[in-house]
């Protein structure tokens, strides 16, 4: 079959595939047939979007697996923090590996950002236990962070936040 003919009936199946007028199994056997196996780039579009919404996804379940670790379970400080660090590099690596690839990396980074705010508040109120002073520098030290972070980057959120971090803990001090 020459490859115009082939074409149509690819571009037919993926319309088909679209409008659901065929089951998605039947088309993709049909495209796999057709494509000799090369599937057609809007399908690999489709795959990728999924694996990365769920990449996503378990960064921002992190928040709340980190917030568990270390309120509601009687794990050690080491091993909390263990986790904790894990889950910052985790996040770390996906914000290079997802800005290197032109992916969208903010999910991960807020995720490394609040996961380091939760940790190294849980280390310096574990190792500190009298000391709000060290507390307060490690909270200024980490809204810092999140400043440099939004004006290096642009991205207002994280420089919202900063300041309006900032703002209350300020508030939290003096009041």
């Amino acid at each position: 079959m020459n490859n115009s003919r082939k074409q149509i009936i690819v571009n037919e199946l993926l319309y088909w595939k679209k409008s659901r007028m065929l089951p998605d199994q039947y088309c993709d056997y049909l495209l796999a047939l057709y494509t000799e196996g090369n599937q057609p780039k809007e399908i690999r579009k489709e795959k990728i979007g999924i694996t990365l919404y769920l990449i996503n996804l378990i960064f921002l379940l992190l928040i709340p697996i980190s917030v568990f670790l270390i309120y509601f379970t009687e794990l050690s400080i080491i091993l909390q923090i263990a986790f904790l660090s894990l889950f910052v590099f985790a996040g770390i690596f996906a914000v290079f590996y997802f800005s290197k690839k032109g992916i969208s990396y903010h999910l991960p980074m807020i995720s490394a950002a609040v996961n380091l705010l939760i940790g190294s508040a849980a280390f310096v109120s574990h190792v500190y236990i009298e000391s709000h002073s060290i507390l307060y520098l490690s909270l200024v030290l980490n809204c810092l962070l999140w400043l440099v972070a939004g004006l290096k980057l642009k991205l207002y959120y994280f420089w919202i936040s900063g300041i309006f971090s900032l703002l209350l803990i300020f508030i939290s001090i003096f009041i």
